[in-house]
């Protein structure tokens, strides 16, 4: 089985975390190697070689050492290239090209390019059947009932998937078993049984535990080698929300609990929350921080004007004609002005070194100014160290 993982290594948290989870999840599958390279080919032959790492040198240097037959388009003409010589990769990449073409073939070619990445591989998107039988053969002979489900829980593993992906769940399936060749003649071929559940599902753990509780009351005729699973009843499941935000119409849950459980899924600094702080200085009047560390505040008390509803980062320095700002146009004051001053204790640089240190101590004049082309806009009026007067942008309402 080949995965493409590029695109999906961050949201799994890193290659290392998604390479963790890949091998512990496909163990369960039957997978028994795992590797990891820069396309698909060279995937697949680093892993019949039993090497994991495809990165570890340069993919020209590892592929060059394995065994020819670890490339899957070189097993047709395996004889012909024994004969030349060629015992690894390296041996048939040094052949000449126009030789490998004419007597091998352009594929062969092809394909030790793509392993090489020289040429993009292409591959062809699974199909899912319309229905889902699977069959497994036993590493042993199992002589007892319940000991089945360690190989139905491999099956009904792969049933999962095949529901999930067509968005389906299972209400009925049946596991059938097929005894050893060496049995009595007292016994039959096999048996099965069918199991139904009283609405869809594609839970596993659930499957399982229902499958555990029949197979414990079955009494075996002969001991067991084969198995295979049918699902019989699929139906549709009605597709619930994914979103991370509290359904309405499901479930009533605060919108703490909502937003502790997304802290501690995506990280605590990716859930931040606004707390008012006593500052009457615009830029500084909200501070951000983690959710679950955002204690209540008393909140500053506003002033009767009105305070805008979207903020610039920084001030835009406006252009004057006289006394008057403009913006997209002369701008009319309408309500002011309304005097904001202080900052001199909130400190700036580092707290040891006092010749670093300055602080963000403001004197400004707000005006709240209408523009013809841009709507209410927060402006502010202050003076330089000349005593000249400069006028800013700093909020637009909405």
């Amino acid at each position: 089985m080949v995965l493409e993982v590029e695109a999906s290594v961050r949201l799994f948290g890193g290659r290392r975390a998604l390479r963790d989870r890949v091998v512990q999840e496909s163990t369960e599958l039957g997978a028994t190697q795992v590797a990891w390279a820069t396309n698909s080919l060279a995937a697949i032959a680093l892993a019949r070689a039993g090497i994991e790492n495809g990165f570890r040198k340069p993919l020209d240097d590892l592929l060059d050492g394995l065994p020819i037959g670890t490339l899957s388009a070189t097993l047709p003409h395996a004889t012909t290239l024994a004969h030349l010589g060629c015992r690894l990769l390296g041996d048939l990449r040094r052949l000449p090209r126009g030789g490998i073409s004419r007597r091998f073939g352009k594929d062969l070619l092809t394909a030790l390019d793509q392993a090489y990445g020289l040429v993009p591989c292409s591959h062809e998107w699974v199909t899912l059947p319309d229905s889902f039988t699977a069959h497994l053969e036993l590493q042993h002979r199992v002589e007892i009932a319940p000991a089945l489900l360690w190989g139905a829980r491999r099956l009904l593993l792969q049933m999962c998937g095949w529901l999930g992906a067509r968005h389906c769940g299972v209400t009925a399936y049946t596991l059938g078993w097929a005894h050893d060749a060496m049995r009595s003649r007292e016994a039959s071929a096999g048996g099965e049984i069918t199991i139904r559940t009283a609405e869809p599902t594609r839970d596993l753990e659930h499957l399982c535990r229902l499958l555990a509780e029949h197979l414990a009351k079955i009494e075996l005729e002969a001991p067991v080698l084969d198995l295979s699973l049918d699902a019989i009843d699929v139906q549709s499941m009605e597709h619930r929300s994914t979103s991370l935000l509290p359904d309405p119409q499901g479930n009533a849950e605060s919108l703490a609990l909502v937003l502790e459980r997304i802290a501690a899924r995506l990280g605590p600094d990716k859930v931040l929350r606004p707390v008012l702080q006593e500052d009457h200085r615009l830029e500084w009047m909200v501070h951000w921080q983690p959710h679950p560390e955002a204690l209540p505040r008393r909140p500053a008390t506003m002033a009767d004007v009105p305070q805008p509803t979207f903020v610039l980062p920084e001030p835009l320095r406006l252009a004057t004609k006289g006394p008057r700002p403009m913006y997209q146009g002369l701008l009319q004051l309408l309500i002011g002005p309304h005097r904001v001053e202080g900052g001199w204790w909130d400190r700036m640089g580092s707290p040891t070194d006092s010749t670093e240190q300055r602080t963000r101590q403001v004197t400004r004049d707000y005006w709240l100014a209408l523009s013809a082309h841009a709507g209410v806009l927060w402006v502010f009026q202050t003076r330089l160290a000349d005593d000249e007067t400069a006028w800013f942008l700093h909020g637009i309402f909405a």
